[in-house]
């Protein structure tokens, strides 16, 4: 039945006229004239529900939300997504534009064979800093002892913000320490909450939200966050004007690598639509607008020759090969691994 009403879409360009495509995105993920033109193309609606976390969207699925076509999560949501039988498996004979995918970023851990996810775009959790304060006070930007040793914190304290996230600020102290992000060890998680609680008092705040505007402006000298944001905020310091310019860089010791797919819900009632939005995006201009927009990574071939210079050509935003083997990507906790690790986050959150 799929596969009749997809002939129906090729030949005639709709699913049902006045159909609904209700997709869970993260803020800001898509272009509005991405989606204008896709609901030129299909005559119909899309309804965009928003979350700014992975947890977040997980615990609202899991407290009954329901009736979401679309959802673009990160991949180890995907897998626990997978793990508790919530994705409608993908129908590829819908997906002819699924060949444009870098084959790098297909078979992932989370998803083998694709048969649940398509890669949509993705970001690196790095460094972003102020160029000329950081010169002037002599400090690395290539390595996380910037962010956990005092010896350096002590010429910025007030100055630094670090993402308001249990394991993408573990994963740094991680990494830092020489351990995979994805080592779940509790004497390692300890050894990293140490160095962490070590570093705390020279920061400014835990930042998952305001940190783009805080290194615009000048009030933050260095930050943990997202490439995507990072690129955001070297934007609007040079659209302002500001005397000083923002950097970012992947630290030396390796950093997280997150890749967000589209997926299926189950509760969906319009999958033929939604894959029809997902090869939408497939196109290569379609998918490159996104990148363009918000300088996210890209694991779409045919985009690449449609993203604008200093984004194509940013190491920081599409690592060369010598950088992405030192990339990870989180994986699902299981439930025991959970609660030791809410648990020390908490004790960071409170000492």
């Amino acid at each position: 039945m799929r596969r009749l009403l997809a002939l129906l879409v090729m030949l005639t360009g709709t699913v049902h006229a006045g159909d609904t495509l209700y997709l869970y995105n993260w803020n800001n993920y898509i272009s509005d004239a991405t989606v204008a033109r896709f609901e030129a193309q299909c005559h119909c609606k899309v309804v965009q529900d928003y979350y700014s976390d992975n947890e977040e969207m997980l615990a609202k699925l899991a407290a009954g939300a329901s009736g979401y076509d679309l959802i673009v999560p990160t991949g180890n949501a995907v897998e626990a997504l997978i793990r508790s039988h919530q994705l409608r498996p993908l129908d590829k004979a819908l997906l002819p534009h699924l060949k444009n995918i870098k084959p790098e970023f297909l078979n992932a851990f989370f998803d083998p064979g694709n048969r649940y996810s398509v890669p949509y775009a993705y970001t690196v959790t790095l460094i972003g800093y102020n160029v000329e304060k950081m010169r002037e006070l002599n400090l690395p930007t290539d390595t996380w002892a910037v962010l956990f040793e005092p010896r350096y914190l002590a010429k910025l304290k007030g100055r630094v913000t670090v993402l308001d996230s249990q394991r993408e600020l573990m994963a740094a102290a991680m990494r830092y320490l020489g351990y995979s992000v994805n080592d779940s060890d509790e004497a390692k998680w300890n050894r990293a909450r140490d160095l962490i609680l070590r570093a705390k008092p020279y920061w400014a705040a835990f930042n998952a939200s305001s940190y783009i505007k805080e290194l615009t402006v000048g009030n933050i000298w260095l930050a943990h966050g997202y490439s995507n944001d990072m690129y955001q905020a070297w934007r609007d310091a040079v659209k302002a004007g500001r005397p000083f310019h923002i950097g970012y860089s992947i630290p030396k010791e390796g950093a997280v690598l997150a890749l967000d797919s589209m997926v299926l819900h189950k509760t969906g009632q319009h999958p033929v639509l939604a894959e029809q939005f997902i090869d939408f995006m497939l196109q290569g201009a379609n998918s490159a607008e996104l990148t363009n927009l918000i300088g996210s990574g890209n694991p779409n071939a045919t985009a690449m020759r449609h993203i604008a210079p200093e984004i194509a050509d940013n190491p920081a935003i599409f690592p060369p090969p010598g950088e992405i083997k030192h990339l990870e990507m989180l994986r699902d906790l299981d439930r025991w691994h959970r609660r030791v690790l809410n648990r020390i986050w908490i004790e960071i959150k409170l000492r």
